[in-house]
């Protein structure tokens, strides 16, 4: 049987924020990662090859027989039993872009061209933008629930919910009570031991993982992904949670994404809609300018962040990994990583005390920094200290 691993590309760099932190294949884009929906297609679970700093947390295994994978690919049953059916001394493209390659040795760009091209004509789904993880929300969290639900019976909703349409699936261990689930416009995924508590209205597409929380009388729209261990209240719409992240107060948070270990404070609102109506205009931290993103986006926010009470961000604002932010005003759009203020201060957010208080909140749900983590941390500290003080020249100190 050969050995799959997901491949970082040239593409990891258009994904900041959240490719900072992990490979691309570990991004949430549905209600699973796409490692974990390649682990459904290929039947077996996979390895990276990623930017060397991050090796320590996603290490590479390989084999005698190795299929090395396109990591910003979007699996289907189509193209993984494609992949399946390579040769070694194959690789599989369409245009001028490779998809997958079967070859012992370690993945090159001069071995890859070495091997014999097979040509693929279906579909292929690529993350190459921040954006697209909300935008293609609701068809990949319609897919990941037909995976995850196929012949299989649900738990029944509890007497006291009002549940609209059939695509409902209750995993074992969820707590559901006194709320109304809505599948009329999409299916509604409730992972294992979630809690879901007393008025909540939740309205398809819609999935919260492993161990998620819905506050009472939250308000959330499709399509929505919380991720395991995340907790949601007030109103959400068309935004993905990566895990262990909290929004647990009154506040809007419209297509958007959050990434882990993140907390939005209380009256924390996000504006994911120009007063023009024109397309909205994102940083890329890759090209050092803003491009278009769509007719919508909101908050994108990178692992370990965290606003104060009552903060407001503007349309289409991007967040680092690693800042702590308070204050009432708006913030700017862009902000580079372990930065700590407003709009009175603004700081850098020193590596030793940023990673102590991410510690802090990581043990608030049970869990410990790794020391893996804290060397990832202290690389991107040090890549994105150019940045970071082009802000501070910009902003009070």
């Amino acid at each position: 049987m050969p050995n799959y691993i997901l491949c970082d590309t040239a593409d990891r760099k258009y994904l900041f924020p959240f490719t900072h932190t992990r490979p691309i294949a570990d991004c949430r884009v549905g209600i699973l990662t796409i490692r974990e929906k390649w682990a459904f297609w290929l039947g077996q679970p996979s390895s990276t090859l990623t930017e060397s700093y991050l090796a320590a947390g996603y290490p590479l295994e390989m084999g005698d027989d190795n299929i090395w994978i396109n990591g910003s690919l979007l699996p289907d049953g189509e193209l993984a039993g494609r992949i399946k059916q390579l040769r070694p001394g194959e690789r599989l493209v369409q245009g001028e872009r490779w998809l997958a390659a079967r070859m012992p040795e370690k993945w090159s760009e001069a071995g890859l061209q070495r091997l014999t091209a097979v040509t693929y004509t279906g579909a292929v789904l690529r993350l190459t933008r921040p954006e697209h993880i909300f935008q293609w929300n609701e068809a990949a969290l319609r897919a990941d629930f037909d995976l995850l639900t196929r012949g299989r019976v649900s738990r029944p909703a509890d007497a006291s919910c009002q549940l609209n349409g059939e695509a409902v699936f209750i995993e074992e261990g969820a707590v559901v009570r006194n709320c109304v689930l809505n599948a009329e416009a999409g299916p509604i995924y409730i992972g294992k031991n979630v809690q879901v508590m007393e008025g909540s209205l939740i309205r398809g597409p819609f999935a919260a993982g492993e161990n998620a929380v819905v506050k009472m009388g939250a308000r959330l729209y499709g399509a929505t992904t919380l991720g395991p261990c995340c907790v949601a209240g007030g109103e959400i719409k068309n935004s993905v949670f990566f895990g262990y992240s909290n929004k647990a107060h009154d506040g809007y948070l419209g297509d958007a994404v959050i990434g882990e270990w993140c907390n939005l404070g209380a009256g924390t609102t996000c504006s994911n809609l120009k007063n023009s109506a024109a397309p909205v205009n994102i940083w890329s931290e890759a090209e050092e300018g803003f491009y278009a993103a769509g007719e919508k986006c909101g908050t994108l926010m990178g692992d370990y962040s965290r606003t104060g009470i009552g903060a407001l961000l503007n349309t289409g604002t991007v967040i680092g990994v690693s800042c702590n932010l308070y204050g009432g005003a708006l913030f700017p759009r862009y902000i580079p990583g372990f930065l700590w203020g407003g709009e009175e201060r603004w700081a850098e957010y020193i590596p030793g005390k940023a990673v102590a208080h991410a510690g802090n909140w990581m043990r608030l749900k049970n869990k410990e920094i790794t020391k893996a983590e804290k060397q990832i941390l202290q690389k991107i500290f040090e890549g994105t200290a150019a940045a970071r003080q082009q802000f501070l020249n910009t902003y009070p100190k």
